[in-house]
């Protein structure tokens, strides 16, 4: 009752070779420049599934965590939320943290250490390929080309193939307090997988891609952590399930990657972010080296907290997840239209309003007249594109006629707002074609600043605050003198800009505009990110936004699960005080129509 599937799709510059025990060729040399690291992916994929039964198990499964040591888990996090924030706020921690800016732990092992900590892995998973200090390697792991954040080399990658496997390094980590980084589909915008300055290991979880069960009747499966959204998408199409995984950040995001950040994407206007109900568990591997399963695998429970969330959003700073269960959806009809307004503002409100009257909408995407003018000068458009504020519609239903329905509703909405030139596609094909003008954001964006590099960052705020917010940005953006696109996930008040340079003088310019983007969000009730999450990048603002109990809290949490600050340190966790020398808050302006 197994099937074997299809290798995963992997880019064009990766191996897919997979050692089975060990690989009897050495890893190739890889440029310092690859975005990624070598693709050590299983050539074919084993799963089981029957949709005659509820669900077939692969025997192999990790050890569970004693009902004992679960139990003193809990009892942490009660006694966590019961008033250790106030606690570590004000007290001097055992560890020495007034060593650290943050309040955490930075007293790690001495370079014999890591040299000792690296020659037991390499005793511990035997074959080279699995333990690596290749510098370009290394380079990979530490460095990205989706960001401008510093970057920073691990000082070993480890590529485990189980949770077993991750066990075993982070005991090792633990025995010569070493830091350790997780890393999987190497997408991030914020510096997450940056190595902290002392080094430490890498754990490369690409690897660990396997889906390992499919309950078609429960609509959820078991996959590892390694495992692409797309990827899993595209099992399941194969397969002949009508059901999918409906959350789609960027291509190549793995599901660790995806709970670590609390992602989202185009749609979660209709079906929300990963801090919804998405994974229904966890199988987590601690700072500690202890195994724990977050809860069972039934779609509600109230038995007490729910632990999985804890590790959603935690960018892998409090465990690292090894295998999720996560919940399907059906595949519904769907269809896209296009329909272009005078500004912003009007885009907007007519987005809330076909919203608010219930319209079938999988997706709603707000496109500048900058985007709309670097989509025609990209050149991979079917179609000349008027150069306006646009909407974007993705519309669903179950049937021809409602999504009909729903495009009309959309249609009579627009125009009533001033828009114009509504087109709802005929076919398939022609929907098709639409909508990947939208998903091309990024290179068309680059193709409107020639030889440019891009920027990418997002902000949220209330969707009413969403024109103020746009309006006040490309204001700043055109005084400053950059070329920017904004892509707005407009249904939930998500604003992405994309900031072209060519110099280092305006990467500059890019950098602070970024910084006042956000401070101006904050200042509108909103967030420095709606999906792309913290890291290095924005853990500064925290304190603004969250406010000094909550990020309290959050690092007595961390104390609690990680004393020794080993999990991907120097992420999400803000400095003690915020910076002494913050530019100034942008000055709001009410918007006017342009």
């Amino acid at each position: 009752m197994s099937s074997i599937l299809r290798p995963l799709a992997r880019h064009s510059h990766e191996s897919s070779v997979w050692y089975s025990g060990c690989r009897s060729s050495s890893l190739p040399s890889i440029p310092a420049t690859t975005a990624r690291s070598p693709a050590y992916s299983p050539s074919w994929r084993q799963i089981r599934h029957n949709s005659q039964t509820p669900s077939e198990v692969l025997p192999s499964r990790p050890k569970q965590s004693s009902p004992r040591r679960t139990t003193v888990l809990a009892i942490a996090l009660s006694g966590i939320s019961a008033g250790l924030g106030y606690y570590f706020a004000h007290t001097q921690i055992a560890w020495d943290a007034a060593s650290s800016s943050t309040g955490l732990s930075n007293k790690y092992g001495t370079p014999g250490d890591f040299e000792r900590a690296i020659q037991e892995l390499r005793t511990t998973f035997g074959c080279k390929d699995a333990v690596s200090t290749d510098p370009n390697i290394l380079h990979v792991h530490g460095f990205s080309e989706n960001d401008y954040h510093p970057g920073s080399a691990p000082s070993v990658v480890v590529f485990p193939q189980s949770t077993e496997d991750v066990v075993k390094v982070v005991k090792v980590a633990n025995k010569y307090k070493m830091p350790v980084t997780p890393y999987s589909g190497a997408t991030s915008l914020e510096g997450h997988f940056r190595a902290p300055s002392v080094g430490g290991i890498c754990i490369d979880l690409s690897g660990m891609d396997r889906i390992l069960e499919i309950h078609e009747a429960d609509s959820d499966l078991v996959c590892q952590a390694g495992a692409r959204w797309q990827d899993i998408n595209e099992t399941l199409k194969e397969k002949g399930i009508p059901l999918f995984f409906p959350l789609d950040p960027g291509p190549g995001a793995t599901i660790g990657g995806m709970m670590g950040t609390g992602c989202s994407g185009t749609n979660a206007v209709r079906y929300g972010t990963a801090k919804g109900e998405w994974f229904l568990n966890a199988t987590v591997v601690l700072p500690s080296g202890e195994v724990i399963k977050t809860r069972r695998r039934a779609r509600k429970s109230s038995a007490g907290f729910d632990v999985t969330k804890l590790f959603i959003g935690a960018e892998g700073t409090l465990g690292i997840v090894t295998e999720a269960t996560i919940r399907l959806t059906p595949v519904l009809p769907t269809t896209v239209a296009v329909v272009q307004f005078p500004d912003v503002r009007r885009a907007t409100e007519a987005a809330n309003e076909v919203l608010r009257q219930g319209v079938g909408i999988q997706c709603v995407e707000l496109c500048d007249d900058e985007f709309m003018k670097a989509t025609n000068k990209y050149g991979q458009s079917t179609r000349k594109w008027p150069e306006k504020d646009s909407l974007f519609f993705k519309f669903q239903g179950p049937t021809p006629r409602s999504l009909k329905e729903s495009a009309e509703i959309a249609r009579r909405v627009a125009e009533k707002h001033g828009g114009t030139g509504f087109e709802l596609a005929r076919n398939e094909q022609e929907a098709a074609d639409l909508w990947q003008d939208r998903k091309n954001a990024l290179y068309s964006g680059l193709a409107l600043l020639e030889g440019s590099r891009g920027w990418s960052t997002d902000v949220c705020v209330p969707m009413s605050r969403l024109p103020q917010l746009v309006y006040e940005t490309k204001k700043d953006l055109e005084e400053t003198g950059l070329v920017s696109t904004v892509v707005g996930h407009i249904g939930d008040g998500n604003f992405h800009a994309l900031l072209m340079f060519r110099t280092d003088e305006d990467l500059e310019k890019a950098r602070h505009a970024v910084h006042r983007m956000v401070e101006r969000a904050i200042a509108l009730d909103g967030t420095c990110t709606g999906e792309h999450g913290v890291g290095i990048g924005k853990r500064k603002y925290l304190y603004e936004e969250l406010g000094t109990g909550t990020v309290e809290l959050m690092k007595s949490i961390k104390r609690t699960i990680d004393p020794y600050n080993l999990f991907n340190p120097g992420k999400l966790y803000p400095d003690n005080r915020p910076s002494a020398e913050r530019e100034p808050q942008p000055k709001l302006v009410k918007p006017r129509d342009t």
